[in-house]
């Protein structure tokens, strides 16, 4: 086994692994060493009992288009489906509110609760495409080091980032940037008076994110979920030829498939315990079981505080930039719960019935549990507090048998209480908040498996459990994340790059910030 490389990737999950495939397929000699059994990070597919095979952690997404044909993912066995599935607001009536990708079924759900909303819908539609077509080029764009001086290079992204906007015309622009350090709330207050309408869609702003939807800046994060989306709903996963898994972990299997098929190289269980450092030169790695291996360039999917304060140390960095790593916000607040049913048509009959007339074999609905806006502020004030929301936002999906629910908020650090001890707690209360909704759903439960935020921490490696390695704020997007001055990737270490969804174009499940590295280290 050679013990040198041209780069080594710490991490296996989605991001590292696009910028493995991308290194490869330039003829790098490439390593991804993986501290887990098996590769995807928090983009997998598991198994945690006989017919309980679940998604993880994310439960839905894909990776951007160019990334998918750059690295030739059809031929190793995986490629979104063109078919979207309807986005579902939950109510007490069974009368739930249906946005279905088709705006004309769309407008006919909304038309229950406003017929205003009904005609506004497909405008609202269209400049969300819109504000996401232009993050997409705001996230493929390496951000300058601001306020450091930038080159010419870095200044013709800019170049290029400014065409678009202005291509995208003067009004869609202007409100564009309106909108992203608007509240979520304000934004959709812009277009529909249904509080039923305006709260299902800010149920997907705060969606993996400690904010409120009355919370500045939740306009972009409305903005940014629904890019990686690509609307309201979850991408659809379907079943990947010769992959042997179903759901998300498709992505992450897929993307293994091509750094192979290029020459690069994955091992797991090789947990990365330190980054050597040779006079502020990074020269390899050195694994938990005392093995070194040398690269000439290390680049780390990990979150940036634990690759900077853990692999690296405080000892080998400029204190000031110490101060800034340390002050990343990461407050994770997310919980899982899986439920393996006996019977997932009968414990889903209300949505069932409700999506009746889709074709046989269409993907599952996203279901979200946000009855009003003020419902879902004050399960955000439960957080402020280190509680766990009594009343939460929840979001459901299912895979085969499985449905898996989305807790928030349910904060890393709480006031009082123990992680270790109150996982049923959280699954106790998403299931009794179900109840009045899907009231076979406890009679149907098999089988269970809760994730805690700690346990996000501990066995998927997201430091303190936040699914975006740092929070999606104002003062962490764009040139500020993942701190000031430090926005393409690059660290006071020569040859350590970021490449995790902590930087920029990070966030959720995309590949943007492991095809950017790769940009930065042409």
């Amino acid at each position: 086994m050679t013990n040198s490389y041209d780069t080594i990737i710490i991490g296996a999950g989605h991001n590292g692994l696009v910028a493995a495939a991308y290194l490869a397929k330039q003829g790098k000699k490439v390593l991804v060493l993986e501290r887990r059994p098996i590769v995807g990070g928090s983009v997998v597919t598991e198994t945690f009992g006989e017919g309980f095979t679940v998604d993880s952690v994310f439960t839905g997404g894909s990776l951007r288009p160019d990334i998918i044909k750059d690295l030739k993912l059809a031929q190793h066995g995986w490629s979104p489906s063109l078919t979207k599935p309807p986005f579902i607001s939950l109510l007490p009536d069974s009368n739930s509110l249906i946005l279905d990708p088709d705006l004309t079924k769309a407008a006919e759900s909304i038309r229950k609760f406003s017929e205003k909303d009904a005609a506004r819908f497909p405008e609202f539609v269209r400049f969300m495409n819109k504000a996401a077509q232009i993050l997409d080029t705001t996230y493929a764009t390496i951000m300058p080091r601001l306020p450091m001086n930038f080159g010419i290079r870095e200044g013709y992204g800019l170049l290029e980032l400014g065409l678009e906007l202005r291509l995208a015309g003067r009004k869609d622009m202007l409100n564009f940037i309106r909108a992203l350090p608007m509240t979520a709330q304000e934004l959709v207050e812009e277009y529909f008076e249904s509080e039923i309408v305006k709260a299902a869609i800010c149920a997907v702003a705060i969606h993996g994110s400690t904010l409120g939807p009355m919370s500045a800046g939740t306009g972009y994060t409305l903005i940014h979920n629904w890019m990686n989306r690509g609307g309201l709903a979850h991408l659809p996963l379907p079943q990947g030829e010769g992959l042997g898994v179903r759901g998300v972990g498709q992505i992450t299997q897929a993307l293994a498939k091509a750094v192979k098929a290029f020459g690069g190289e994955i091992r797991t269980e090789a947990e990365v315990a330190s980054i050597k450092i040779e006079n502020q030169i990074a020269k390899g790695v050195v694994l938990a079981n005392g093995e070194e291996i040398s690269a000439n360039v290390i680049l780390s999917s990990a979150d940036p505080k634990h690759t900077l304060l853990k692999l690296v140390g405080p000892r080998e960095l400029p204190p000031e930039f110490v101060w800034h790593t340390q002050s990343i916000k990461m407050r994770g607040s997310a919980a899982k719960i899986h439920l393996l049913l006996d019977n997932v048509g009968t414990g889903l009959a209300p949505v069932q019935g409700a999506t009746q007339g889709r074709p046989q074999g269409s993907p599952q609905p996203t279901i979200v549990l946000a009855p009003s806006i003020k419902y879902l502020e004050r399960a955000y004030d439960a957080a402020k507090y280190g509680e766990i929301s009594e009343k939460p936002y929840l979001e459901v999906t299912s895979l085969g048998n499985v449905i898996s629910i989305h807790f928030q908020f349910a904060p890393y650090k709480l006031k009082t209480g123990d992680w270790r001890l109150d996982g049923k707690k959280v699954e106790k209360l998403a299931i009794d908040t179900l109840a009045e909704y899907f009231p076979n759903l406890q009679s149907l439960i098999s089988n269970s498996y809760v994730i805690t935020p700690l346990d996000l921490e501990q066995t998927y490696g997201l430091t303190e459990g936040d699914l975006n390695h740092g929070q999606l704020m104002l003062d962490q997007f764009l040139f500020m994340r993942p701190i000031p001055g430090w926005s393409n990737h690059k660290t006071p270490i020569d040859n350590l790059y970021l490449c995790g969804s902590g930087v920029h174009g990070g966030g959720g499940v995309s590949g943007a910030a492991g095809r950017n590295v790769v940009k930065v280290l042409k």
